[in-house]
């Protein structure tokens, strides 16, 4: 470990979970949508590229199933801070608790982010970074741009809501770790199901602040999102 990386580690005390555990269904592929090519390399590549370079993040815990560790690990040998394997659970919320529970004693602030995000940058898990350690609860977003429309079961519109007060929820989020433990406990003890861990501090009357990520951090989902995310690829790489 280089001394650098010692100093930041000491000063921010910043982990990072990378929720790794995703599948193909929806892309049509028969594995780990992560490990699926893009601009010559895998997804999974381009998210742990960022999150190395971030100089706020001083430990990795990637998330995932037994049958990916080996493509996903090799991609990070030789790295000077340290990223270890957490197995993950069938769902999202039991993975991101079992990433908690493989968190480092010392872990004081913790960000989530999905490894399907591969186009966030080191300057947004450094942003995201900064103000977790700062006392913030915190999810990267984007300001709406379309008009939403709130539709019922048999496709009928029934309201519009004000786009000024929408925001597309995205990762990294932040918390504090034992803040974020105490809210998973109560998701076990009152059996909620949630897909982002900001709900469970919005079902506890716990304050999230949004920061806007920008664009360009979408997930990789369909096959349509990696023929975008190539192509912001090789905007940047030509910019």
């Amino acid at each position: 470990m280089d001394t650098v990386s010692t100093c930041l580690r000491q000063e921010s005390l910043v982990h990072l979970l990378i929720a790794a555990a995703g599948s193909g269904r929806r892309m049509g592929a028969n594995r780990n949508k992560l490990l699926l090519p893009l601009a010559g390399r895998s997804v999974i590549a381009w998210t742990l590229d960022a999150a190395l370079a971030a100089q706020r993040i001083s430990w990795i815990g990637v998330v995932g199933q037994p049958i990916d560790q080996g493509p996903i690990m090799q991609l990070v040998e030789g790295t000077s801070k340290p990223v270890v394997w957490i197995q993950g659970g069938s769902t999202r919320q039991e993975s991101v608790l079992r990433g908690l529970a493989g968190l480092p004693a010392e872990a004081e602030h913790v960000l989530i982010h999905d490894g399907a995000r591969c186009l966030a940058e080191p300057s947004l898990f450094d942003r995201c970074a900064e103000a977790v350690a700062g006392g913030v609860a915190l999810i990267a977003a984007t300001p709406v741009t379309d008009t939403i429309k709130r539709v019922d079961g048999d496709g009928l519109i029934r309201d519009t809501p004000e786009r000024s007060e929408l925001w597309a929820a995205q990762t990294p989020q932040g918390f504090q770790v034992d803040q974020l433990r105490r809210g998973h406990a109560e998701a076990q003890a009152q059996q909620w199901s949630v897909t982002d861990d900001a709900s469970l501090f919005e079902r506890l009357g716990w304050p999230v602040q949004v920061l806007d990520a920008g664009p360009a951090n979408i997930k990789v989902t369909t096959p349509f999102d990696l023929t975008v995310a190539e192509a912001v690829l090789a905007l940047r790489a030509t910019a």
